[in-house]
C-alpha cells in the first residue's frame, strides 16, 4: 500500500486536485468528525512522529499521516505531551488521498 504526501490525484472530491495543504486539512476535518478511525497518543520526551509511525503504522515515512490526522502541521519532532491522532485502518486514509 503506498499512500504519499505528495500525490494528486483527481479522485479526490470529483475533480478537485489536492496538494499537501489541502489533505492535511482534509485528513484532520475527518478525525475531527470521526469518518477517519484514530486512537490518542500523547507524546513522551525524546519521541518523534516517525518512530511512532514506524511502531504502530509499520513504515516511519508516514509520519506526516500523524501529522496530518493530528492538525499539527509538517514537524516530526512535537512537544511531550501532544496529544496525536493514530490512524487504525490505513485503508480509510487512502480512501482520501488516492
Amino acid at each position: 500500500m503506498s499512500v504519499s504526501r505528495y500525490r494528486r490525484t483527481s479522485r479526490i472530491k470529483g475533480s478537485t486536485q489536492l496538494g499537501t495543504t489541502n489533505i492535511s486539512q482534509l485528513l484532520y476535518s475527518n478525525v475531527i468528525d470521526k469518518n477517519i478511525g484514530t486512537f490518542s497518543y500523547t507524546l513522551k520526551e525524546g519521541e518523534r512522529l516517525d518512530h511512532i509511525a514506524g511502531k504502530y503504522l509499520g513504515n516511519g515515512d508516514l509520519w506526516w499521516v500523524i501529522a496530518a490526522c493530528s492538525g499539527i502541521g509538517w514537524m516530526m519532532q512535537v512537544q511531550p505531551g501532544t496529544r496525536i491522532f493514530i490512524p487504525s485502518d490505513l485503508n480509510q486514509i487512502l480512501s482520501y488521498v488516492g
